[in-house]
């Protein structure tokens, strides 16, 4: 049996850190949004554990601190039960990009070792068995527009809709979640994210100024080529732009295809890019 996993990215619709908390963590508020932008992840049943990736750098890395190897030994520590098999990933999602490709990877691995193995887990407990790999591993159980809140793992859908022409783009800067936390601005959120459910966004000028990443603050400053990336969505006719999670990329909606086709074009050659239409 070989199950194969479309592995999505997402990205952060505002983003803001509350408090500082005692176990080291952080409090946030955000609104996770899915993309169409995926890995996929096969997996098989195999005489023994198997990882292997078309990325050269998870290659490079090896994989004894990589999310998928965590999420196979939390599966088997659940279970009681050794869970032997070949994982392949084709990467597609940049590493350190704050678009939740390790996360998401780590849950597809949750799901399809469930699934493969008949482990008979239902998606809340591997919502709280992702959690125990990271922060926004849940929301990749169930990929479905959700706010986040606590480190990001306690998670309410929301009927909440994007509209228009997106385009994300990622520089090719890796940026470690450490890095972004340093420095970040802590208190209240500046907007109420709840406020977005149950609402089919087609006016964005509204929110350019209250749905805000908190993480800009420094990353902006650290690294100015992503603080130049957002301006010039602006300068090219996007209605909003967001750097997402940690970054280093940045999202833009634009209110046509002929306006994100045009900055596409703007664009150096060595950027990642994607669009989709919403």
């Amino acid at each position: 049996m070989k199950l194969i996993i479309n592995s999505p990215a997402k990205i952060n619709f505002g983003l803001f850190i509350t408090e500082k908390r005692s176990d080291g963590f952080h409090n946030i508020e955000t609104v996770y949004y899915p993309l169409e932008l995926c890995d996929e992840v096969v997996i098989q049943a195999c005489d023994r554990h198997i990882i292997e990736t078309d990325s050269d750098e998870l290659n490079k890395a090896g994989f004894e601190n990589n999310l998928i190897f965590k999420a196979i030994l939390l599966m088997e520590k659940k279970s009681g039960k050794k869970l032997p098999a070949r994982i392949s990933l084709k990467k597609r999602i940049p590493l350190g990009a704050g678009l939740g490709g390790g996360s998401s990877n780590a849950a597809s691995v949750l799901l399809g070792l469930n699934d493969l193995f008949r482990l008979g887990y239902g998606k809340k407990e591997l919502e709280v068995f992702g959690a125990e790999l990271g922060s926004d591993v849940p929301f990749f159980i169930h990929p479905y527009p959700s706010f986040g809140e606590g480190r990001g793992e306690i998670l309410t859908e929301l009927e909440f809709e994007l509209t228009g022409s997106l385009v994300v783009v990622n520089p090719g800067i890796f940026i470690s979640t450490s890095e972004a936390y340093a420095g970040c601005r802590v208190g209240a959120a500046g907007y109420n994210l709840r406020e977005l459910n149950k609402r089919k966004i087609s006016d964005y000028k509204e929110l350019r100024m209250s749905v805000k990443n908190v993480f800009e603050d420094t990353v902006f400053v650290n690294h100015p080529e992503i603080a130049e990336l957002k301006e010039q969505f602006y300068d090219n006719g996007a209605e909003f732009a967001l750097m997402s999670g940690s970054g280093s990329t940045v999202f833009g909606i634009f209110n046509n295809n002929e306006k994100a086709e045009a900055f596409v074009r703007t664009l150096p050659q060595n950027y990642f890019v994607f669009s989709q239409e919403l």
